[in-house]
């Protein structure tokens, strides 16, 4: 049996920050649970500062949200590698996050609800 994906919006207002920078802030981010796994919060791409991130050649596949691809955040004073996801062709279980954007939270970047 496979692990179950519950999306629903996330609840009110959320910021990502890294490199001192703001990169985005949303109200209509969604929250993707996956089984055990932590939630993930996940950005509408039109909240985000597209600008910080470059495309880089890193992908991964996840049998139960499809082809991943990853970005690179650029700050004034880091670059942090393949920190940032988001899912153009996902499968019909996850199509609400369809051309969302998700970070790896940790030191270096913050997801909140403010």
């Amino acid at each position: 049996m496979g692990k179950k994906i519950t999306i629903r919006k996330a609840e009110g207002n959320w910021t990502v920050r890294a490199g001192g920078a703001i990169l985005g802030e949303s109200a209509n981010a969604m929250e993707l649970s996956e089984g055990d796994l932590p939630p993930v919060i996940y950005f509408p791409r039109e909240d985000i500062a597209m600008a910080f991130l470059d495309e880089s050649d890193h992908t991964t596949h996840c049998p139960h949200k499809g082809d991943a691809r990853y970005f690179t955040i650029v700050t004034k004073s880091r670059s942090i590698d393949n920190a940032v996801w988001s899912y153009e062709a996902p499968t019909e279980e996850a199509a609400r996050i369809k051309d969302y954007l998700a970070f790896e939270t940790g030191d270096m970047v913050t997801v909140e609800r403010i």
